[in-house]
């Protein structure tokens, strides 16, 4: 497939502060066969105003309530048309190139993920790079800058909406374990702002982790996990 159709979707419940950022990273991709989606939580800012104002940029949205992060997400899943699909957060955005070096990797593989450039009151914060092999330890790439061949989903179901802040580390898991194939684009995909669910929420995340740590390593790897993770965060708390 020369030219896969690539679905984005976007998530979003009173966004107004971001949201007409991501849009415009959408459509300032150099990758042209984009069908972009917006799934709405049922906001009551600005966020239905400028969806409405760049309708052009957007194939399809929805606003209605939702059972959280992973309904939404499923949500946009069942929307989507494409061959290979991205989740870009409200708050986020893609480097211009992210799509299309996204769809060349995946000639080589099943899952495409990059680096992301951390992002804290306008200033450039620290960059990470993602490893699949980490995944063992917790969520060791970032959704904003992963994408997935929908035969993928189809293959091993959507987002378990049991977890309301690690459904993302317990997909990547299952498909990690299910032997899907993954590839590192070893270059900036996504920008993101610092303070989302998982930062202000990190105890509950470190939770959540756990529990898809019990289910694929054990128990006790899933405790000693937990453990220095919780050592970890203080102890960087401390030097600050």
């Amino acid at each position: 497939m020369t030219n896969p159709l690539v679905s984005i979707i976007t998530i979003v419940l009173n966004g107004e502060k971001g949201l007409q950022r991501a849009i415009q990273s959408v459509a300032d991709q150099t990758y042209q066969n984009i069908e972009y989606i917006i799934v709405d939580g049922g906001s009551t800012d600005n966020t239905l105003n400028l969806i409405n104002e760049n309708s052009i940029h957007i194939s399809k949205w929805v606003s209605e309530k939702d059972k959280g992060i992973a309904d939404a997400f499923n949500k946009g899943l069942k929307l989507c048309k494409g061959d290979i699909v991205g989740f870009l957060n409200a708050d986020d955005w893609y480097e211009p190139d992210a799509v299309a070096s996204a769809v060349a990797c995946m000639k080589e593989c099943d899952i495409a993920y990059g680096d992301v450039q951390f992002w804290e009151h306008g200033k450039q914060k620290h960059r990470t790079t993602g490893d699949h092999k980490k995944l063992k330890n917790g969520m060791a790439i970032a959704h904003p800058a992963v994408f997935v061949k929908m035969e993928i989903y189809k293959r091993f179901g959507g987002f378990n909406i049991n977890y309301k802040i690690a459904m993302d580390y317990e997909i990547m898991s299952r498909f990690y374990y299910g032997n899907v194939s993954f590839k590192n684009i070893n270059k900036i995909i996504t920008n993101m702002t610092l303070g989302g669910l998982s930062d202000k929420y990190w105890l509950k995340a470190f939770i959540e982790d756990r529990r898809v740590i019990t289910i694929y390593r054990g128990v006790w790897w899933a405790y000693f996990t937990f453990i220095r993770k919780v050592l970890f965060f203080y102890l960087k708390r401390l030097l600050r």
